[in-house]
């Protein structure tokens, strides 16, 4: 079978090495895509949803055990000159070996994820992502930068599709589910096992109705009040936003922690909104805990919990915003609204967050600071947003226009890596050290 380099063409040097990406056509359009104009193109399996959703000449399967993973890729990247190495998310563990692996030998490293700022955007970024980024936090540098860039461009509107995308998601994770035996070794990222993800949002989507209806209830009562409430978003469990760069273990912590530091140091007319993430599988009760912690908390009725509302109106309605480190934090300092991340955050900086303690944020929070956000804005647009999405058909075609146009305008190779140490003060070096788990 051709390893895709033979692809090359009149654009020697550049090939491409795709890994995973989500349940989505993206990864395979943006490599037809690529392959199109003369670039190589490859791709390594690592489960069965992995080939299903990839139709391009020159993918190989890697069927080893994981401890065996580095050598193998390792070797694939110098025999088949490997430039550019392109994959969704830089937290799980072969994608964690396989950014180290390629860092060691010069090669770009292009992390795809979901957009910093959304609905209409996807990121695209050298190096790493969130917690392992290298765009600056200083906020002269941010000024500096934003200064020759020009103003950021009106995006075309993004809209997903739902039917399709549990469509793809399905088929993904059954297809490895039923038929595990041709890669007998993959172990799956996330903690749960599909099927019982499954069952959660099986049970999630018959309490929809009573869900939102209580919600609509708690949105209502927030407008008509003249009290200040202060709102948390919560992320998932399984993000590696919170598995790698937070000091929580789950959200429950995140709850029980927020709870009692403004249950002793909040206004006494103030409530706290615990919001449910849209994608929440269901499996634990978070409105039980909620209210169990609001018993333990003595904060009884003031500490509020919602699955479902308005998140643009709750964000512009609340007089603080506590995040861990999720793009609620972006939206909520794009709105003006005073935030405090508790997490490592690419927003957590000195004129868009709160830079006190937790503690003081109830009474005295920090607004962001209006022309630090368009200045941060501006270079996170610049550098690591695209125009596009990945859950539709016509989204998927915007995206992948521009990720190609950005791709082929990249530093050649080796310079791309020199940028990112420069920018991330060393980011790389702790990259390679954490790759795998337990080094």
């Amino acid at each position: 079978m051709s390893d895709g380099a033979e692809q090359i063409g009149s654009r020697p040097g550049r090939t491409f090495l795709f890994l995973q990406g989500l349940a989505s056509p993206f990864f395979v359009r943006l490599g037809e895509s690529l392959r199109s104009q003369g670039y190589g193109v490859a791709r390594i399996n690592l489960n069965l949803g992995d080939r299903l959703f990839w139709n391009i000449p020159g993918a190989v399967d890697y069927r080893g055990r994981f401890h065996n993973w580095r050598g193998f890729l390792s070797k694939f990247l110098d025999e088949r000159g490997v430039t550019d190495l392109v994959l969704f998310g830089d937290g799980r563990p072969y994608h964690r070996v396989a950014i180290a692996t390629a860092q060691l030998r010069g090669v770009n490293v292009h992390v795809f994820e979901e957009g910093y700022f959304r609905p209409h955007w996807i990121t695209m970024e050298e190096g790493g992502v969130n917690g392992f980024s290298g765009l600056p936090r200083d906020p002269q540098t941010l000024e500096r930068m934003a200064s020759e860039l020009p103003d950021i461009a009106e995006p075309q509107p993004i809209h997903g599709d739902m039917r399709a995308r549990t469509l793809w998601d399905v088929l993904y994770n059954l297809s490895n589910t039923f038929v595990p035996y041709l890669y007998p070794f993959y172990r799956r990222y996330r903690p749960n096992h599909c099927l019982v993800e499954y069952a959660g949002w099986v049970g999630r989507k018959i309490r929809g109705d009573a869900e939102a209806k209580r919600a609509e209830d708690v949105e209502k009562s927030l407008r008509k009040s003249k009290a200040p409430y202060f709102l948390l978003p919560l992320q998932l469990d399984s993000d590696y936003q919170i598995r790698l760069h937070s000091p929580f273990s789950s959200m429950t912590e995140v709850v029980n922690l927020v709870a009692r530091s403004f249950a002793a140091h909040a206004p006494a007319n103030a409530r706290l909104v615990v919001k449910l993430h849209p994608l929440d599988n269901g499996l634990v009760n978070r409105r039980r805990i909620t209210n169990a912690t609001a018993q333990a908390t003595n904060l009884g009725e003031r500490l509020l919990y919602i699955d479902g509302g308005d998140g643009e109106a709750l964000v512009d309605g609340a007089a603080g915003v506590v995040v861990v480190n999720s793009t609620m934090g972006t939206m909520a300092i794009d709105r003006g609204r005073p935030t405090v991340a508790l997490g490592q955050a690419i927003y957590d900086i000195e004129g868009l967050t709160h830079q006190g303690t937790l503690e003081t944020f109830w009474n005295d929070p920090t607004n962001p600071d209006p022309a630090m956000v368009r200045n941060f804005r501006k270079v996170v647009d610049a550098r690591t947003q695209l125009n596009g999405g990945f859950y539709s058909r016509e989204a998927i075609a915007i995206g992948v226009d521009n990720a190609v146009a950005r791709l082929v305008k990249l530093a050649p190779i080796g310079q791309s890596r020199a940028v990112a140490l420069e920018w991330s003060d060393g980011r790389a070096y702790r990259v390679a050290r954490s790759a795998v788990p337990g080094e």
